[in-house]
């Protein structure tokens, strides 16, 4: 429905044209915002192809919408085509260095590709704008990959600020209970797990194998089958269920 709404506004926006000879600047503007969102609305329905088809008719509208080339660098990372999908970031942030989202989304990237020193700097760019909207992404995503580097004190603050942000963020409290586990304190972990365990409709293998471990650890012998049952029914196949074979 979406999707339908958008491109009705398309069609609107087509029918303005001055003269047949193209959009208003304004008019260009707003062409150029709807068909990222198209192109948006297309990339979280994994329709890539599509997705890259309405990024190029908005540039065409408005060759310097930053949204554009945020957007189209999600969709190179996603591919694995990681020198455009840099590229795309880092123009999209020299055409709008205040975009919290690109700047997150950048860092995300960096993160995944194990550069995660150069991620941090990016979101706490994305930090830094008071009318960002979901900094609890941010600091997530900042505890993520400080725990990649072994910065448990880091990761924990970050996580911690998510909290704060967003009370019983499923992603902070999963990453408090892997912090927790990391350090040893073996009891928060376990507090902070049952938080998540409340949160959320289904576990993920990741999430099931660190329940495994912690009750383990704390000698819940019931709690560590009963997980340990739906990890392997679940998650056949998972490398987090081969771990669990093979007495990792």
């Amino acid at each position: 429905m979406r999707i339908f709404g958008l491109a009705l506004i398309v069609l609107w926006l087509s029918g303005c044209a001055s003269g047949g000879s193209g959009l208003s600047p304004e008019r260009a503007l707003a062409s150029a915002k709807i068909h990222t969102e198209l192109a948006a609305s297309y990339f979280e329905r994994t329709q890539y192809s599509i997705a890259l088809q309405e990024i190029e008719i908005a540039l065409k509208a408005n060759s310097n919408y930053a949204p554009a080339f945020n957007v189209r660098g999600q969709i190179h990372f996603t591919l694995r085509e990681d020198q455009l999908a840099e590229e795309d970031f880092r123009h999209a942030l020299k055409l709008d260095d205040g975009d919290s989202n690109t700047h997150n989304n950048y860092g995300w990237f960096l993160c995944q590709r194990g550069r995660e020193s150069e991620s941090i700097p990016q979101f706490l760019e994305a930090l830094k704008n008071p009318l960002y909207t979901s900094p609890e992404t941010a600091y997530v995503n900042a505890g993520v990959c400080s725990r990649k580097m072994g910065k448990l004190a880091d990761a924990e603050e970050y996580f911690q600020r998510a909290l704060v942000r967003s009370a019983n963020l499923p992603d902070a409290l999963f990453g408090l209970a892997d912090v927790s586990f990391a350090k040893q304190a073996f009891v928060e972990a376990k507090s902070y797990f049952l938080r998540l365990s409340q949160r959320v409709s289904e576990l993920s293998a990741s999430q099931l194998w660190l329940a495994v471990r912690i009750e383990r650890k704390v000698g819940d012998r019931n709690s560590e089958q009963s997980y340990a049952l739906q990890l392997q029914k679940r998650f056949p196949d998972s490398k987090e269920t081969q771990l669990l074979l093979h007495g990792e």
